[in-house]
């Protein structure tokens, strides 16, 4: 009898059936919730663009970008949390599923509350050495980031259950989590900018309102559908700390790599002025946006890995990773060509003109195409990061963030200006996720080859 035959009926949910159809779901419920957190930014530059002025676009900008190493962390720690639940569940020892979920919160919720702290304090020197910010923006993004920066405790949190909801096959209410926050944005922003006379800031506080309503529903789904929390202990929390974080911190050091290419990056278009800084505000919000698949893929496959890697599924593993790159490569092509066409119409939504419009035309059709690559590579670090190789994805993106971005981007813009420097992350991008896709597999097989010889 097979490995696949001996699985039974009531085995986790991600041991049996067709692991196209798990990737596809998980996928897809979990990029509708995470576009949603990507559409508060979207909606947020939508609504301050009406406001007529191109600094305030280029404060929120670099408000952002700031904001985005928050982000990063947090995928980091849900990563470390769905990997850890998902591989006690797939053992069959929910006992200890639900001490690790309670753990995991309790560290998320301590590294946020540093995080937030530090945040605070170091907004201005971060705003102004780090991105060249100066001027009416500076002020705007550091006023900005003192009102937005604490609520990052409860959307860490949020994402954390929502790795939870994941790790038990609860794709449905996962995306519950982020959705929610979409949709509190959508009504609070106009409300609050507009309605209340805030303006900018009005921006700020639709970011506070939309998080503390994510964790409301991941608190529901967690604790009150599922049960899935138990009550976190000292003694727990101190013996789960080294599991949680062997892949949290190699998984958060691996995700902090983007925002330190974007903050690199924001301060190239900084340097070429307001323009610059307002077109690279409105593509950080709408490339997100589209790629909010690739973005998901990688909380979302991680359970289907979890799961069958702690069953021994070998066979299926390797379906998976091969089901998680047809899939998400195929759906860059599509958001590639959807951006190239739909260049000139993103540009006037915002309101953009001159060089911000000439900016945004042409990273849609030519720098997007480092997306192909970014699929790859995200793809790569799933398996890193759920097989056990946790370093692997660490080191592939920091190698992106810094040899595969920095020399490029500055050649290219010495060389092309703006257009060169995104030719040129372009040009890095395609090296590592080549290289990082191909390991990613080599990976697979040696674990293949371990379990089949014992």
């Amino acid at each position: 009898m097979t490995a696949a035959s001996a699985v039974r009926d009531d085995a986790p949910v991600f041991t049996r059936g067709s692991t196209m159809r798990h990737v596809a779901v998980m996928t897809a419920t979990g990029s509708i919730g995470l576009v949603a957190v990507f559409a508060v930014d979207f909606l947020s530059l939508f609504w301050v663009a009406r406001l007529g002025s191109q600094a305030l676009k280029a404060a929120v900008g670099y408000a952002s970008q700031l904001q985005f190493v928050a982000l990063s962390v947090s995928i980091g720690l849900t990563i470390a949390i769905s990997a850890t639940v998902s591989r006690a569940l797939g053992a069959r020892d929910r006992p200890r599923a639900r001490r690790l979920a309670a753990s995991g919160l309790t560290i998320v919720g301590a590294i946020a509350a540093i995080l937030a702290v530090a945040m605070v304090m170091l907004r201005g020197p971060a705003l102004s050495t780090l991105l060249h910010a100066s001027g009416e923006p500076a002020a705007v993004a550091e006023r900005f980031l003192l009102i937005a920066v604490p609520a990052n405790v409860a959307f860490m949190l949020a994402m954390a259950l929502s790795g939870v909801l994941r790790a038990v096959g609860d794709a449905r209410r996962a995306m519950y989590v982020t959705l929610s926050g979409g949709v509190a944005t959508a009504f609070a922003d106009p409300l609050l900018i507009f309605g209340c006379g805030l303006g900018v800031y009005g921006a700020a506080w639709a970011i506070v309102l939309s998080r503390l309503v994510m964790l409301a529903v991941g608190l529901s789904g967690a604790i009150r559908t599922h049960d899935m929390i138990g009550l976190p202990r000292a003694r727990a929390i101190a013996a789960d700390f080294a599991p949680i974080m062997s892949i949290g911190l190699p998984a958060i050091l691996a995700n902090l790599a983007m925002p330190i290419a974007a903050l690199y990056v924001t301060r190239v278009w900084s340097d070429f002025g307001v323009a610059a800084v307002a077109g690279g505000a409105v593509v950080d919000r709408v490339v997100p946006l589209a790629f909010g698949v690739v973005f998901a893929l990688t909380g979302s496959v991680g359970p289907i890995l979890g799961q069958n890697f702690g069953a021994r599924l070998m066979d299926r593993v390797r379906r998976t990773v091969s089901d998680a790159l047809t899939l998400s490569v195929g759906y860059a092509f599509v958001a590639w060509a959807v951006l190239a066409v739909a260049a000139p119409a993103i540009a006037a939504l915002f309101d953009l003109q001159g060089d911000a419009a000439t900016f945004v035309v042409f990273f849609c059709r030519y720098g997007v195409v480092a997306w192909l690559f970014v699929t790859c590579l995200f793809v790569a670090n799933t398996v890193f990061n759920n097989l056990g190789y946790p370093l692997l994805a660490m080191l592939f993106n920091w190698g992106r963030a810094t040899l595969g971005t920095m020399p490029f981007v500055a050649l290219g813009a010495r060389w092309g200006g703006v257009e060169g420097a995104i030719v040129g992350i372009s040009v890095g991008a395609a090296i590592f996720g080549l290289v990082a896709a191909a390991l990613a597999f080599g990976v697979v097989a040696r674990l293949a080859n371990a379990i089949d010889s014992k």
